[in-house]
């Protein structure tokens, strides 16, 4: 049975946000449908020492006098990291297992090529990463899931933060949210509040505690809690559910040792600020235009009410050129905010994208008012740089331009490189800014682009410390994690982990020593090893071995920054120690997957959990509206590209059935109709320059494509030099020499300068249109369009056209192969549709992801227009226009 067709139901949906990149925990979102109940979702949390193991677990049960199809999906923090899946089937379970990426893809890829697998979507949104599972449930059976995952939290303004989104769909018997945190410092305030939650549910609902090392929240709703009012049978629970805490820090070091591993937290407070120099480097290209721009000068402003009158700054703006505030940095008086704020208010984008003059501009005012003292001497240095696109003026190549700036900044101060967009090289602005000490932050085109500007610049806007070095005894540790850094900030966390080269010691010293606004600083912990022992006796809240565990998460996030700049021998001894670590604690890193495997139709079927990078997504996608095509193994691809050969690719045989049309230029084909959704998608023909009056030699191909919805009253051109956005009466035209993203409820339209458009309608349909370009003096060809439907799960059983009919489930069998009229093809007899037809092998090309050279698809080719194959004949798709 094709996806398509599949009863789905979402039984949860965990959601772990990131604020400013710092992890939150999961989200909630639960449905039913088709006799599929609910019965049973709980949520447990345990925190020890900022390292939280988060267990996720749904129980269901199948009503209906049939098997269901039933899926399980959790968003996870990007920080997160999957250490365990189990899947329990009457009683049966299904462990999942972590294994290297590459052994996990060769099994993966061996199911796929037997047609036996159901694949676990990986995506990232703008703060998670899904995991996704679906298993059939047959009639009267239970299902249990139960996902555990682990993270360290980061602490932020002053805060450890767990952030649940609560959305159930429906009523649930039992549903449990329970968090334990068990602090060694002792906790100093605990709270936790919900948007959704009345004065009832306040009362009897939630409970939140908190005594000495100890803390408790939990979130139990009766059912008639749950319901939006007394006889409703919708859920009231929907909206933000979050937990803060924060430890006592009566020093300001902290230092725990259990079983030979250590962990050592610093946060000092009541420090005076040191003086900072901060020149802002803006991205001001015609890319920025309109919202961007507006967001990021309301963003500078705000910042500008915030700067301290002891500190320097100045701004640089670059497009083609650069230009600057100031030749040089300026005291934060007064006089100069204002004249600031003014110049900011009159910022207009130009032009292209200079990224490497730009920073290299920044970086030469920073040293040169270093180098003649015309800032304090204990003062600091930063430089913050904004873009929306690639480097296209000047130096534009990302491993030079990394090379100059690496060579320019000399390790004297960090660069942090905030990505505007999805449209940049986001894997180049975090190496760069992680080779210099900082780090990359992707800004989303939200509404709240402005806050999360203003939220990064306040998480560096309080230097307390620089120049840290954290301090052991000598021959005393092993396997240290990262131990000096150029800047402590305030609200922050400063940890530091590593193994005892002998567990028999009777104390243990740390000291961290760093430069303070006044004064240099020395900071010292001496630790009693009888009496750290009798401190952690209370094992009640502790989980295993966390010390050792989170040692290990801390180090292979560190060896995973460092592999990104690393080249040859350095990159693979990098990896190989990553690696063995995240195959020893379990931990799904992005080098190793989760293997699970689970029943199906009595056949055992393998689903590979992988970790996307931040920088990975590829070409045309968007997050969280439209899926990577690549990552959908069960969903057919169906396509129409080049004279045009129309392609249809069945995963589940691992084969391809392709067919021409043969038809005048002006013609219009319809290739998709569906009357449930609304959804239409019709393309017409162009010839060659040179028209060849031989019908048999002609080459024609798709000139004008269009796409509409009639439910949202939607429709867009498609043409060689335009695309052209009718939603009702308003118009919008875009060439294809913009990168813009266009997004309304439901839909998304994402265009990439020059390569593709990617149009989302929902979570279940997604169409690609590339752009073929040809040389302009080519005598015979034109520019031309190629369409790919990537994703058709939302579309109808009553879909139709020549690519939409093939969305249907439909069977072929090929026999008889035998040497044709061209040797290198075979002609074969198909049997399909209840026609018995000769066919022939060949190979057509698919450009979704390389528009200049493709990948070839091996194929059945269907001749004289696909007849046989299509429903009725060819000429019965000819519609009169294009909409």
């Amino acid at each position: 049975m094709a996806l398509a067709q599949w009863p789905y139901l979402i039984l949860a949906l965990l959601s772990g946000l990131a604020v400013s990149g710092f992890p939150r925990n999961p989200s909630l979102l639960l449905g039913a449908v088709d006799g599929i109940e609910v019965y049973s979702t709980k949520v447990n949390c345990k925190v020890t020492s900022r390292f939280a193991h988060n267990v996720v677990t749904t129980r269901a049960v199948n009503h209906a006098n049939t098997a269901k199809e039933v899926s399980f999906d959790v968003e996870l923090p990007k920080t997160a990291f999957i250490t365990n899946f189990t899947l329990t089937i009457d009683g049966v379970t299904y462990p999942g297992k972590v294994k290297e990426k590459e052994v996990a893809k060769k099994q993966y890829e061996k199911a796929v090529s037997q047609g036996k697998t159901a694949g676990l979507v990986k995506a990232s949104g703008r703060k998670l990463e899904k995991f996704t599972v679906s298993v059939n449930v047959a009639a009267g059976s239970k299902v249990t899931f139960e996902l555990t995952y682990e993270e360290l939290l980061k602490r932020h303004k002053g805060k450890y933060e767990m952030y649940l989104k609560v959305q159930p769909k429906q009523l649930v018997k039992h549903f449990e949210i329970t968090v334990d945190i068990f602090e060694p410092q002792g906790i100093s305030t605990l709270d936790a509040e919900a948007s959704f939650i009345t004065n009832d549910l306040l009362g009897s609902a939630l409970t939140k505690s908190f005594s000495g090392k100890k803390g408790h929240v939990s979130f139990k709703p009766s059912l008639n809690q749950q319901r939006s009012c007394p006889t409703c049978t919708d859920s009231l629970l929907k909206g933000d559910f979050i937990i803060t805490y924060d430890v006592n820090r009566e020093s300001p070091a902290n230092v725990q040792i259990v079983n030979g591993y250590f962990v050592h937290f610093f946060a000092p407070q009541g420090l005076p600020v040191v003086p900072k120099s901060v020149v802002f480097v803006i991205d001001v290209s015609g890319s920025m235009h309109g919202r961007k721009m507006e967001q990021t000068k309301d963003a500078l402003l705000k910042i500008l009410e915030d700067v301290k009158q002891d500190d320097y700054l100045n701004f640089i703006l670059f497009s083609g050129d650069v230009t600057t505030w100031k030749d040089s940095l300026v005291p934060a008086t007064p006089e100069n905010i204002q004249e600031a704020s003014k110049f900011v208010m009159d910022i207009q984008d130009r032009g292209m994208t200079n990224i490497n003059d730009a920073l290299l501009r920044g970086i030469s005012m920073l040293n040169k008012a270093r180098e003649e003292h015309t800032v304090p001497e204990r003062s600091t240095s930063i430089i913050i740089m904004l873009t929306d696109g690639d480097a296209n003026v000047g130096e534009s190549r990302p491993e030079k331009i990394q090379e100059n700036v690496r060579n320019a900044i000399g390790g004297k101060f960090p660069l942090y490189n905030l990505g505007f967009g999805n449209n940049l090289n986001y894997n180049f602005l975090e190496n760069m800014a992680l080779e210099n000490h900082g780090l990359a932050r992707r800004i989303y085109e939200d509404s709240d682009a402005n806050l999360q500007l203003q939220g990064f610049y306040e998480e560096v806007a309080n230097p307390l410390l620089t120049g840290v070095e954290v301090e052991y005894p000598q021959n005393a540790i092993l396997d240290l994690t990262q131990n000096s850094y150029q800047h402590f900030y305030d609200g922050s966390e400063i940890v530091v982990a590593g193994r005892l080269a002998d567990e028999d010691m009777n104390s243990f010293k740390a000291a961290v020593k760093g430069h303070g606004a006044i004064n240099d600083l020395t900071f010292t912990e001496e630790v009693d090893m009888k009496e750290m022992e009798k401190a952690l006796q209370e094992r009640d809240y502790i989980f295993g071995d966390y010390i050792e565990r989170l040692w290990a998460y801390l180090t292979i996030e560190q060896l995973l920054d460092k592999r990104k700049n690393a080249q040859g021998e350095e990159k693979e001894n990098l990896t190989a120690q990553a690696l063995e670590l995240s195959l020893k604690y379990h931990f799904v890193t992005p080098l190793t997957s989760m293997v699970v495997t689970k029943p199906e139709d009595n056949e055992n079927q393998t689903a590979i959990a992988n970790k996307p990078g931040e920088g990975t997504r590829r070409q045309g996608e968007v997050p969280g509206t439209v899926k990577d095509p690549e990552s959908q193994p069960l969903l057919c691809v169906f396509s129409v590209d080049g004279d045009p050969h129309f392609i249809i690719q069945i995963p589940e045989k691992d084969d391809a059935i392709c067919f021409n049309i043969d038809e005048d230029p002006g013609t219009v084909l319809r290739l998709i109709q569906d009357p449930v959704t609304g959804l239409t998608v019709n393309g017409q023909i162009i010839g060659e320059k040179t028209g060849r009056s031989d019908s048999q030699t002609r080459r024609t191909y798709f000139g004008k494509l269009g796409i509409a919805s009639a439910q949202m009253d939607f429709r867009i051109e498609v043409t060689r030099e335009n695309i052209t956005l009718w939603n009702g009466d308003s118009l919008s035209t875009f060439s294809w020499l913009d990168t813009v993203m266009v997004t309304q409820d439901g839909l998304s339209v994402m265009i990439n300068r020059k390569k593709n458009m990617v149009v989302s309608f929902g979570d279940g349909v997604t169409f690609v249109v590339v752009l073929h370009q040809v040389w302009k003096k080519e005598p015979a060809h034109h520019d031309f369009l190629g369409f790919y439907v990537v994703n058709s799960r939302g579309m109808s059983a009553q879909t139709h056209g020549l690519l939409g009919q093939f969305f249907h489930p439909f069977d072929f069998q090929v026999s008889d192969v035998h040497p044709g009229s061209d040797p290198t093809k075979p002609d074969a007899t198909m049997v399909v549709k209840n026609h018995q037809l000769t066919v022939t092998r060949g190979s057509q090309k698919d450009y979704r992801k390389d528009i200049s050279v493709g990948r070839n698809v091996a194929c059945w080719f269907v001749h004289n227009n696909g007849q046989g194959l299509i429903d009725g004949i060819h000429r019965d798709y000819i519609v009169p226009n294009l909409f």
